[in-house]
């Protein structure tokens, strides 16, 4: 039987008054103060809708069509969660999984959770988890190929952040790999765009609201240093993220560019990948390596080379 791929992705409410369950779902259970509630919703009030559930099934489907394998969609936080799909895929008969979670650098307080949940509801299914894929060509090349469109669009002299999500400093001190990861990728992407080393700089975003330190540096940090070296404007483009959602839709188009107003920087974004046809060759040859790895038994070969 050709082995199946698993998308794994955060999971986003469907409405604002399903919040604070899904804050819930983020802590294990444990209590969420209400200014922390009040505040996301905020957040997703503004917005009006987090695309990211839509986006990712749409992602799993290109990447059907592409490989002719089937693709299955599990979130962690929110619905479809990863342990009813999981439970879909062994009515239908899976027992060998390719896992992909769409999240390229790898963290234990990412990663290492959706490889908890997955195997945790793995019973019967052989799974094939992806740890990292964060410097692969073709996510690169998907990356700069929205950066060079950006930067023919708002110029080519126009300094660029490279951003992702901030995690709690405590993780980094323990040896996790992910601060590393990030600015590689975000180093890969801007030698692949031709960016001297002087265009860029990296930044750490959306760091969370519990207590204690977050890696930095912040993007506002790096906002007001891009601001005294004389210049009038920014491009951001957040390397840690595939899709849009809250922290793209809100923190930088909207609380990004209301800080660049304070401070006389005019703040531009790349598009996010998305369901770019970059995107989905990049995720089609992460399975094409695996099954050649795993000298697994497909006969879907040419499809998988077909794909870009």
């Amino acid at each position: 039987m050709d082995p199946a791929i698993l998308l794994l992705a955060h999971g986003t409410p469907d409405t604002v008054s399903e919040i604070p369950e899904y804050l819930r779902n983020i802590t294990g259970g444990r209590p969420v103060p209400d200014s922390v509630i009040n505040e996301v919703s905020h957040r997703y009030s503004l917005i009006g809708h987090s695309p990211l559930t839509e986006i990712s099934l749409r992602q799993g489907e290109l990447l059907s069509r592409c490989l002719n394998l089937p693709v299955y969609v599990g979130m962690r936080n929110w619905r479809p969660y990863i342990a009813a799909t999981m439970e879909r895929m062994l009515a239908e008969g899976v027992r060998h999984c390719v896992v992909i979670c769409l999240a390229p650098q790898n963290s234990r307080t990412s990663v290492g959770l959706y490889h908890q949940a997955v195997a945790k509801n793995s019973q019967a299914i052989e799974l094939d988890f992806i740890q990292s894929w964060h410097d692969h060509p073709q996510l690169i090349e998907a990356f700069a190929e929205r950066l060079k469109a950006a930067r023919t669009r708002f110029g080519t002299s126009t300094p660029v952040i490279f951003t992702a999500h901030s995690v709690p400093a405590r993780t980094i001190a323990d040896g996790d790999p992910y601060e590393r990861q990030a600015r590689e990728t975000g180093a890969l992407v801007a030698r692949n765009a031709g960016l001297a080393d002087s265009q860029w700089k990296f930044a750490f975003q959306s760091q969370g609201m519990s207590g204690g330190p977050w890696i930095g540096p912040t993007v506002e940090e790096t906002m007001l240093t891009v601001r005294e070296n004389g210049h009038d404007r920014v491009l951001i483009q957040p390397v840690g993220f595939v899709c849009d959602h809250v922290e793209i839709l809100y923190d930088v188009d909207i609380a990004f560019r209301e800080y660049g107003s304070k401070i006389g920087l005019a703040v531009h974004r790349t598009e996010s990948l998305n369901d770019s046809p970059g995107f989905i060759a990049a995720l089609a040859n992460l399975v094409r390596e695996r099954l050649q790895i795993g000298h697994l038994s497909s006969g879907n070969a040419d499809a998988v080379d077909s794909c870009r």
